[in-house]
């Protein structure tokens, strides 16, 4: 869930709380315009950069939502010689309530990019777990139910259960990303194909060792896919240099691996 979408669930729940944005800045600063701090009088959700900045400003916001403040308010903070930090710029900041006017304010950004994750396995589970905390969309495929864990998911990562599943590769955007690993070959074959006969997409992961690709690329250069296509498939997946096979460890790594590709992307 983003921090608006946050906020909107916070302001549709009647919950007080004081939105800080950072308005603008000069000089080194941990964060840039546009900013925002969700502040509640037991949580704060997102940040502005953290330390002795952001602790005055949550004690600000928290002063404000206790004396009842519906006007916002500005304040000036010079870095290094009133707050004791590193970065020696100066930060504007702006208070104000949470409210209907606010959230109008606040821009609805594009996730950082769009996914289509076929398989509900360990590591299926274990990647959608790490992307609840992500901005990010992402359709969860599998065509056995009962693989999905109990309880809902958060609202950006949508459960699909659909038979073929190969048949949601067509649905997916242009740019999409895909990571495929399914409980079985013959299925990350299905889709690996109709995926890489798209051509289109933004990044496409296999999971599996480098025989399987091997293998994988020679069946689908004989079934006609290109050899500048199949170049672009990722097999192994995640970054390299993160030892292990648990499932936990296989998510991070995939994970910064698509956090990668959507600044490579974004750069060329």
């Amino acid at each position: 869930m983003s921090l608006r979408d946050e906020a909107a669930a916070w302001l549709a729940a009647g919950r007080p709380a004081m939105v800080v944005e950072v308005m603008s800045y000069r000089g080194s600063v941990p964060r840039e315009t546009g900013t925002r701090m969700l502040v509640a009088a037991d949580e704060v959700a997102g940040t502005v950069g953290g330390g002795h900045l952001e602790l005055k400003a949550i004690a600000l916001a928290r002063e404000m939502l206790m004396a009842g403040a519906v006007q916002a308010v500005e304040h000036d903070y010079p870095l290094g010689p009133a707050l004791g930090q590193c970065c020696g710029g100066r930060v504007m900041l702006q208070t104000g309530p949470l409210d209907t006017e606010a959230l109008a304010r606040w821009p609805a950004r594009a996730p950082l990019f769009t996914l289509q994750l076929y398989g509900a396995g360990h590591v299926g589970r274990a990647i959608v777990h790490l992307l609840a905390t992500i901005d990010c969309r992402v359709s969860w495929i599998d065509e056995r139910e009962t693989e999905f864990p109990a309880g809902p998911s958060p609202k950006h990562i949508q459960r699909v259960c659909v038979e073929p599943v190969e048949a949601e590769v067509r649905l997916a955007a242009p740019g999409t990303f895909y990571l495929v690993l399914t409980h079985s070959h013959a299925l990350d074959m299905a889709i690996s194909e109709a995926i890489l006969r798209r051509g289109d997409f933004g990044y496409f992961g296999l999971i599996g060792s480098a025989t399987k690709k091997a293998q994988f690329l020679r069946r689908l250069a004989e079934r006609g896919v290109g050899a500048d296509t199949l170049a672009r498939l990722t097999c192994p997946i995640g970054v390299p240099g993160i030892e292990g096979k648990e499932p936990e460890l296989i998510a991070v790594a995939v994970v910064a691996q698509l956090l990668q590709r959507t600044s490579a992307n974004e750069a060329g």
